[in-house]
């Protein structure tokens, strides 16, 4: 009797994603890796040439994020993630350096918070006596957060200097294109007002495990850019990355940042930034 082809199984059906429908932290992390690999290749089909088996390739995709659930389960198992039995989400970070920065005493107005990626709607409920914050998301979640993609905003006219501080945390890693990610970076820059800050989270291995990406590459990116740190705190072989920016001029954008360079060699992630 011929052999019975088994289905392939894939590319994020591995045993640790089979039970993401639960709520431990393993599950979740497994998810939402899941999620960031599925955009990436998505991503790079859709740049290929719209022939049979490209189109076929892009539906088993599109049909992976389907099965895992889609946007719907991936911001499920974030917000899980900022729970405050898994130490809360990294606004607290954020909180605490404006407060040290003596921003919190300031009576004369509000800040004007843009949080990109927003989960939930009240991540700054304590602070809303000086903090007026817009939250926002690919997928509202609920009324009170803006349904809308940072990279599709207006940066030069409609919000060019509206923000006094803009929160990216865990959103630049979801971008699929390199060139994207750093795109969303310079309109951030656009968005802010003078000396504003960006607060910007990523997971640790984007700079301690990629290629592409050293804490020093990303320090002069951000340079060129046109911003300067403030703050930084993570720890050796920690989870994440947390760092405080405030706007200055431009810098000089050199070819460094506009192609991808490997700056380490060995078994380690494509994470990278480009201009």
């Amino acid at each position: 009797m011929p052999k019975t082809r088994r289905r392939k199984i894939p590319i994020t059906r591995s045993s640790e994603i089979g039970q993401a429908s639960s709520s431990s932290s393993f599950s979740s992390r497994a998810l939402i890796r899941g999620f960031h690999v599925l955009l990436k290749k998505q991503a790079q089909l859709r740049g290929l040439p719209h022939n049979e088996e490209n189109v076929k390739a892009l539906n088993n995709i599109d049909l992976e994020i389907e099965e895992l659930g889609g946007l719907a389960a991936y911001q499920r198992m974030s917000s899980i993630g900022q729970g405050d039995d898994r130490g809360g989400g990294s606004e607290k970070v954020l909180i605490s350096w404006l407060r040290e920065m003596g921003m919190s005493c300031q009576s004369s107005k509000k800040l004007k918070l843009l949080e990109v990626g927003a989960l939930k709607h009240n991540n700054f409920g304590s602070c809303a006596s000086w903090i007026d914050v817009t939250p926002m998301d690919l997928r509202s979640r609920h009324p009170a957060i803006l349904e809308q993609d940072f990279l599709l905003m207006d940066s030069e006219t409609q919000h060019c200097a509206k923000w006094d501080i803009i929160s990216l945390s865990l959103v630049v890693n979801f971008v699929p294109e390199s060139k994207d990610r750093g795109r969303m970076l310079r309109m951030a820059h656009e968005m802010l007002s003078s000396e504003g800050l960006l607060f910007l989270v990523l997971p640790l291995p984007c700079i301690e495990n990629s290629r592409y990406l050293t804490s020093q590459h990303l320090s002069s990116l951000m340079n060129a850019i046109g911003f300067i740190q403030m703050r930084e705190r993570w720890k050796k072989h920690g989870k994440m990355a947390y760092w405080l920016y405030q706007k200055a001029d431009r810098g000089e954008v050199v070819e460094a940042f506009q192609k991808k360079i490997i700056l380490r060699t060995g078994n380690r992630n494509n994470f990278s930034i480009l201009l």
